[in-house]
C-alpha cells in the first residue's frame, strides 16, 4: 500500500505487519517519556516509540507530555515558564531526568519515533533539530493542532512522514457518516488526507467504515491507546495498521502469536 497518489509509504512506517507504537515508551513504574522507558520499549520489539515535545522557557526541546512538571516529576511549574537549568534537575518518578529530544535521538540512533508537537514554542526547535541531525527520516510528525503540524512540516523535506491533525480526522469522520454516494465520499476523504501518511485515532473513531475509507484513500490507520488483549485482537482483525499502547509487552506477545511466534520480521 502506498499512502496516496505519487507518495510511497515512508520508511518510518514500513513493516511486514501491524506496527507496535510504544506510548511514551514502556514503563510499569511511572517513568514515562524517559530514556529507560524508550529503551525498554525497543528491547521488547516496539516498531516506533511515541513521545511528545515541549520547550522550556529558554527554548530547550524536551520529550515530555504535560505542559507542567507537577504530575510526573518531583518539581512544579509550567514548562514554558521554567528554564532548562531547573527542568534538568527535576526527576520523573523521583529517579529519571527529563530528556532533551536531542539526547533521545543520540541515545537511540536506530529508533523510529512518533512525535506529538504539544506546544507552539516547540515548532522551530523541532524543525531545527530534525534538519540538523537528519532525523526527519525516522520520525512521524503528529499534533492535534493542524496549525502546529503544518508549521513543522513546512520546515522539513516533503518526504517527512505526517499524521493527520484533529480537523482532518473530523473531516474524514464527517465524510464517512454523511449520506454521500461512494465516489463522492472517496473524493472527500482523499481531499482531507492530502499530504498525510497515517491517521491516528482513538478506538471509538476506528469503526470498520472509517478504517475502510482511510484505506481506500491509501493511508494507514493507527489506534490509541490500546492496553487490553481482546481489544487488540478486535482492532487487528478489523485491519488497522498499528496500535499505540502502554503495554508494549502484551501487544508484542499478541502480534507474535498472530504470526506464529517471535520470528516476526521487524
Amino acid at each position: 500500500m502506498t499512502t496516496g497518489p505519487g507518495r510511497p509509504r515512508p520508511g518510518v512506517l514500513a513493516g511486514d505487519g501491524p506496527l507496535l507504537l510504544a506510548h511514551r515508551g514502556f514503563s510499569r513504574d511511572g517513568l514515562e517519556n524517559t530514556l529507560p522507558a524508550f529503551a525498554a520499549a525497543l528491547e521488547l520489539g516496539a516498531d516506533l516509540v511515541e513521545t511528545d515535545v515541549h520547550t522550556t522557557a529558554d527554548g530547550v526541546l524536551v520529550a515530555f507530555h504535560d505542559d507542567r512538571l507537577d504530575r510526573v516529576t518531583d518539581a512544579e511549574g509550567e514548562l514554558a515558564r521554567t528554564p532548562w537549568s531547573v527542568v534538568s534537575r527535576a526527576r520523573i518518578g523521583g529517579r529519571e531526568a527529563v530528556p532533551r529530544l536531542a539526547d533521545v535521538l543520540e541515545a537511540l540512533p536506530g529508533a523510529r519515533l512518533n512525535i506529538d508537537v504539544k506546544a507552539p514554542g516547540a515548532v522551530e526547535p523541532l524543525v531545527e533539530l530534525l534538519r540538523r541531525t537528519g532525523a526527519w527520516r525516522r520520525v512521524v510528525v503528529a499534533s492535534f493542532s493542524e496549525r502546529r503540524r503544518r508549521a513543522v512540516l513546512a520546515g522539513l523535506p516533503a518526504a517527512t512522514a505526517a499524521s493527520a491533525g484533529a480537523p482532518l480526522v473530523a473531516a474524514v469522520v464527517g465524510a464517512v457518516r454523511a449520506p454521500l454516494p461512494a465516489a463522492a465520499r472517496r473524493r472527500a476523504v482523499a481531499r482531507a488526507l492530502a499530504g498525510v501518511d497515517v491517521v491516528q485515532v482513538p478506538e471509538r473513531v476506528a469503526t470498520p467504515a472509517f478504517v475502510r475509507a482511510v484505506h481506500e484513500a491509501g493511508r494507514l490507520v493507527h489506534v490509541w491507546t490500546v492496553d487490553d488483549v481482546p481489544t487488540m485482537h478486535r482492532l487487528l482483525d478489523g485491519g488497522v495498521d498499528g496500535l499505540v499502547t502502554d503495554r508494549t509487552d502484551l501487544l508484542r506477545r499478541v502480534l507474535d502469536a498472530r504470526v506464529g511466534g517471535p520470528g516476526r520480521a521487524r
